[in-house]
């Protein structure tokens, strides 16, 4: 399987920018597709999770509320819709996935990251 990331771009804060994971190779079933993000000089932290097969959702505290995650099966596609964006969103966000049951896991395969940046 191989995870691409889209979507990024610069957005004022209060605006909505909506990323993509589109996964290739294979299907996605019995996976738990991740978004973590990392902002300048900081680790990368978990944001939200999927499981493709019940599609139940995970969010950090942080984006509750704000950001949304779901799935589109006949693309093989995960999508973050963040919302009500802060300056504290800014950040390289990453998609990865594996079966591991722990949703905030690092997970095993990860895609490219993609640029979010939130301006005051």
């Amino acid at each position: 399987v191989q995870l691409q990331a889209s979507g990024g771009g610069l957005v004022q804060a209060g605006g909505s920018l909506r990323l993509s994971c589109a996964a290739s190779g294979r299907t996605l079933s019995g996976y738990v597709i991740r978004w973590f993000r990392q902002a300048p000089g900081k680790e990368r932290v978990f944001v939200a999770a999927i499981t493709w097969n019940g599609g139940t959702t995970y969010y950090a505290d942080s984006v509750k509320g704000r950001f949304t995650i779901s799935r589109e099966l006949a693309k093989n596609t995960v999508y973050l819709q963040m919302n009500s964006l802060k300056p504290a969103d800014t950040a390289i966000y990453y998609c990865g996935g594996d079966p591991s049951p722990v949703v905030s896991a690092t997970p095993a395969l990860w895609g490219q990251g993609t640029l979010v940046t939130v301006s005051s």
